[in-house]
C-alpha cells in the first residue's frame, strides 16, 4: 500500500532528523522505494533527505500553503515512491500563533491523515516515558498514534523496563525500537541549523553507520505496513506556487546560495519557464539571455570575500538589471543585490550595488519566524496587494537603507503588523522573506 508516516517527537532534539535519515538509508538499502518530506519551513535537512533516500523531499506546511498546494505536493510524492517518510518539526504540537498548533506536524498529520510515529528521548526516563505517550495518543482525536521508536535507551533493562510501562498503560501503540546511545553518529552544526549535506565529504559511511544501528533496533518489518495514504485526491498537475518571474529564469545555485524550495522551481518548470543554474562562488554570470534572475537565499555571509571579488558574476547582474531582466533575491540573495555585506569579522565587501541597502553580520541577531506579505506595487511577483506566505530566519542586520520602494507590507504569524520590509527598483527587487505560496 502506498502512503505516508510521519516522524514526530515531543520537542526538539529528541534525535528525530538522525532516525529519519537512517530509516531512509536502510529501508533504501531493503529494497522499498521511498521518497520524504519536512514539515515546515526548512532548507538544510532535506538536503539530507535527499542524499538519503536517493529521490525528492518536499516541504509541506500547513500554515505557509494553501490546502490544495499541500494535498498536490503530498500525492507527487505518494505517485513516486511506495513509501513516504515525513519529518516533523519541534514537538508535535508544536506550531505558529497564538493558538499554538497552527502549522504543527500534528496539523499537517490531521490535514493529510498520515499516521505519526513518535521518536521518544528516554535518556533521562524510565517508566515515565509511557505516560509521555499516553498523553500524546490522547491530545488531539483527529491524529493516530500508531507506534514508538524510544532512543537513546541505556541497555536491555531499560529497554524492559519501557515495554513493560507500554504494557501496563494498555495502549494500542506498537513500539517498533530501541534505539541505543550513538556518540559516533553526529551532525555538525552551524547559525542557520546543520551544515548543508553538500559540504560533507563522508556522508555515506555516516549513513551506513546509522543504517546498521537502526536495523539492528528497529522493526524495519512492520513500519511500512503502518503508512496510509493520505487524504487528498491525486495530484493532476504540478501546484504553481508562485509565478514564473521569466521565460528564462537564471538561478544562482551553490553552497552560498542554496535555499530554494524545490516546489516553487519545480512549478516555475511546470509553467514552461526554463530553469539556467549559476555560481556566483565560481564567478560564472547568470545567463545573458536570461529574462530573469533569482537568487536564492543561503550563506553568502560565509563566501562574502569570493562573492566581492566575483566580478563577471557581479557585472552580469548589473547587466540584466540594465536591460530591464527581473532580477528578485530573498534573504542572502537580497544582500548580494545590496551596496555591501560586512561580514562577522567586521570587514565590510562590496556587493552588486543594485539596491540601496547595506547588512551586517557583524552584530548578529535572530530575526526568525512565519510571515504574511502584500506586495506594495505592481510588479513581477503580482498585482499591488496580493498576499504571500512564507518565513524569515536570518541572523544579518540591516545597517543603513535609503529611500526606496519598499516591496511588501509584513504580518507575522499572530496578524501583527511588523511594518513594510524589502527594497524595489525598476525590475530589481528583494527582502529578508523566503516566500512558500500565495495566500
Amino acid at each position: 500500500m502506498k502512503g505516508g508516516l510521519i516522524l514526530a517527537a515531543p520537542a526538539s532534539g529528541c534525535g528525530k532528523t538522525t532516525i529519519t535519515l537512517a530509516l531512509l538509508y536502510q529501508l533504501r538499502k531493503m529494497g522499498h522505494k521511498v521518497a520524504s518530506a519536512k514539515i515546515g519551513p526548512d532548507y538544510i535537512d532535506p538536503t539530507f533527505h535527499r542524499a538519503a533516500s536517493g529521490g525528492p523531499c518536499l516541504n509541506l506546511d500547513s500554515w505557509a500553503m494553501r490546502p490544495e498546494t499541500l494535498g498536490a505536493l503530498a500525492s507527487s510524492l505518494e505517485a513516486q515512491a511506495d513509501l513516504i517518510l515525513c519529518e516533523g518539526m519541534m514537538g508535535l504540537f508544536d506550531g505558529a500563533g497564538v493558538d499554538g498548533d497552527a502549522g504543527s506536524t500534528a496539523d499537517v498529520a490531521a490535514r493529510l491523515g498520515w499516521p505519526v510515529v513518535l521518536i521518544v528521548d528516554v535518556g533521562a526516563q524510565g517508566a515515565s516515558a509511557a505516560a509521555t505517550v499516553l498523553g500524546f495518543a490522547k491530545y488531539r482525536p483527529d491524529i493516530h498514534l500508531a507506534g514508538v521508536i524510544f532512543n537513546r535507551v541505556g541497555g536491555i533493562r531499560h529497554a524492559a523496563m519501557l515495554s513493560t510501562a507500554m504494557a501496563a498503560m494498555g495502549l494500542d501503540i506498537d513500539v517498533l525500537g530501541h534505539v541505543p546511545t550513538y556518540p559516533d553518529i553526529a551532525l555538525p552544526e552551524r547559525h542557520l541549523g546543520l551544515v548543508p549535506a553538500e559540504e560533507h565529504q563522508a556522508l555515506d559511511k555516516l549513513f551506513a553507520r546509522a543504517g546498521q544501528l537502526i536495523g539492528g533496533n528497529v522493526d524495519l518489518g512492520r513500519l511500512p505496513n503502518m503508512a496510509r495514504p493520505g487524504r487528498h485526491p491525486p495530484a493532476r498537475s504540478t501546484p504553481l506556487v508562485l509565478k514564473p518571474l521569466g521565460q528564462r529564469i537564471a538561478v544562482a545555485r551553490d553552497n552560498a546560495f542554496a535555499f530554494a524550495y524545490p516546489a516553487t522551481l519545480d512549478g516555475w518548470r511546470a509553467a514552461g519557464a526554463e530553469i539556467v543554474p549559476f555560481s556566483p562562488l565560481a564567478d560564472e554570470p547568470p545567463d545573458p539571455t536570461a529574462d530573469a534572475i533569482f537568487l536564492p537565499g543561503g550563506y553568502p555571509e560565509l563566501h562574502a570575500g569570493t562573492l566581492a571579488a566575483a566580478s563577471r558574476t557581479l557585472e552580469g547582474l548589473r547587466r540584466a538589471a540594465s536591460r530591464r531582466a527581473v532580477l528578485y533575491g530573498e534573504c542572502g540573495g537580497y544582500m548580494l543585490l545590496g551596496a555591501g555585506l560586512t561580514d562577522g569579522k567586521g570587514e565590510r565587501h562590496a556587493m552588486a550595488g543594485l539596491l540601496p541597502v547595506e547588512t551586517s553580520f557583524a552584530a548578529p541577531r535572530l530575526h526568525l519566524g512565519y510571515r504574511s506579505v502584500s506586495l506594495m506595487r505592481d510588479g513581477p511577483l503580482g498585482r499591488a496587494g496580493e498576499v504571500f506566505r512564507g518565513h524569515e530566519f536570518h541572523f544579518a542586520s540591516t545597517t543603513s537603507e535609503d529611500e526606496g520602494d519598499a516591496l511588501f507590507q509584513v504580518d507575522n504569524s499572530d496578524g501583527i503588523s511588523l511594518g513594510p520590509t524589502g527594497l524595489m527598483d525598476g525590475s530589481v527587487m528583494g527582502s529578508f522573506i523566503h516566500l512558500v505560496d500565495r495566500a
